[in-house]
């Protein structure tokens, strides 16, 4: 959502204005970008745990939690690298100037620390800034007794063992969330995810990339599961992150049908966009909470409870655009939504999968001719089973393995094709080296965690925190 003293102040006076709004994120091929996102969980060390803070749980907003690691990350190299984001007074998250202009660091609801990486050229950028930012949280955190775990849902805590972070956008949600699915809450404190944001040069293209990655992202949940564990045992499934999704708020999450409708585009998306119940709008950098209004109602001047006296702007629709939770979502640009956090490298690798797919003329076309080898309720039909059966999901005669293969290969081949080397000249095709392992028959990470479990940890779940730790 915008920061505040950010948003566009002009007034909305047609869904076509807004539609344009989403027609201008188109760029030509030169300045397509990158931006990765990625989450994880804090946990507190064994060696500074105590009554207050449990040792494997999550740290505290504060004291010697979540508040001082932004404080001190905002403190490193004399302040040139971020600002501090603050609602009601508490910080909240990070701005990125000078060499991280374009970035931000920001918390989720139990205080996952996110990276919202920069748009950048290439994935070895997105390598590096990865990398840059783990080594500058490490030292701190660690100076805290904390350390992070990127998984994809938690291994070990109840949701009462959960703490709730001081933004106000998360207080109304959660108040919300339990009237629209029985698995919100669970979606807001325990999950984590890494997503990918990538741009699109027209209407035409946005269309083919969405429905392309819209169709595939069934397999991702699949490819990158890692989350198997519930509150300290398995789960039965391989990615309890994308079953929670299947029940937290189906009004304006999943694969929504309208999105493969020949006629869909940018105007049909705003008007669906419409119709998906509020959240917030943001006034004289207050939040207020106008959860399960009517934007369509609002912008057609009807009374609308909390919402008396204000004039809908752009602004308002943009935030209200972050609030669509489909596994791709639709912006100015695309986001790839489906994966489970994990390994950076397993990180690097999905973003680079979805460039493999999308940035290359030739790769697109072969991913769009495997989509349509099978109809669009095929793949909604997988996104129910993969949560459980993970790659071994049956797909026309065998498992979901054969078409991850084939997805895989064409990324590969989408990478090398870009040609966007390093200094020792590698592409960028090598970053999928950790998924055509697994296409080819090795565990995904969430079976190599349960084999893990069942073997040298010998039950014992809290293992996975050290060995996950990034």
């Amino acid at each position: 959502m915008s920061n505040p003293g950010e948003q566009d102040t002009t007034p909305i006076e047609s869904v076509s204005q807004l539609a344009r709004l989403l027609a201008d994120g188109g760029k030509p091929r030169g300045l397509w970008r990158i931006g990765t996102e990625h989450e994880k969980f804090g946990f507190v060390l064994p060696a500074a745990a105590g009554p207050a803070r449990p040792a494997w749980m999550p740290p505290p907003y504060a004291p010697d939690g979540i508040a001082e690691i932004l404080t001190d990350l905002n403190r490193q190299d004399g302040g040139t690298r971020w600002e501090a984001i603050h609602d009601a007074g508490n910080l909240i998250g990070l701005k990125g100037i000078g060499p991280e202009r374009g970035g931000s660091v920001s918390l989720e609801p139990a205080g996952q620390f996110e990276l919202s990486g920069a748009p950048l050229a290439s994935l070895h950028d997105t390598g590096h800034e990865m990398a840059r930012h783990f080594e500058a949280i490490r030292p701190i955190s660690r100076s805290l007794g904390v350390g992070f775990a990127p998984l994809g849902f938690h291994p070990l805590a109840r949701r009462a063992d959960m703490p709730w972070m001081p933004k106000s956008r998360y207080a109304i949600m959660r108040n919300y969330m339990p009237k629209v699915g029985t698995l919100g809450l669970d979606m807001m404190q325990r999950t984590c995810t890494v997503q990918v944001n990538l741009d699109f040069a027209s209407e035409a293209d946005m269309l083919r990339k969405l429905r392309v990655s819209l169709a595939l992202q069934p397999v991702t949940t699949a490819l990158f599961a890692n989350s198997p564990f519930h509150e300290g045992r398995p789960n039965g499934f391989m990615s309890n992150r994308a079953r929670i999704w299947t029940d937290t708020d189906t009004a304006r999450s999943g694969m929504p049908d309208l999105f493969f409708s020949p006629s869909f585009g940018f105007e049909p998306y705003v008007e669906w966009l419409l119709d998906v119940p509020m959240y917030f709008v943001v006034r004289d950098g207050r939040i207020l909470d106008v959860a399960g209004r009517s934007f369509r109602a609002w912008m057609k001047g009807e009374r609308q409870d909390g919402l008396e006296g204000l004039t809908p702007t752009v602004g308002d629709f943009e935030d209200h655009m972050t609030t669509a939770f489909t596994d791709v979502r639709l912006k100015r640009f695309l986001e790839m939504r489906g994966a489970d956090a994990g390994s950076p490298e397993m990180m690097l690798a999905m973003s680079a999968l979805w460039v493999g797919l999308l940035y290359d003329d030739a790769a697109l076309a072969a991913a769009d001719a495997l989509v349509r080898e099978q109809d669009w309720a095929h793949y909604v039909a997988l996104r129910a089973a993969v949560p459980r059966a993970g790659l071994d999901a049956p797909w026309v005669g065998g498992t979901l393995r054969e078409l991850t293969a084939r997805m895989v290969e064409i990324a590969v081949q989408g990478l090398r094709a870009r040609a966007v080397t390093d200094g020792t000249g590698r592409d960028e095709s090598h970053l999928l080296a950790p998924l055509q392992e697994i296409a080819a028959g090795g565990p995904t990470q969430a079976e190599r965690w349960l084999e893990r479990y069942h073997g040298a940890w010998k039950g014992d779940v809290t293992h996975i925190f050290s060995e996950a730790a990034v």
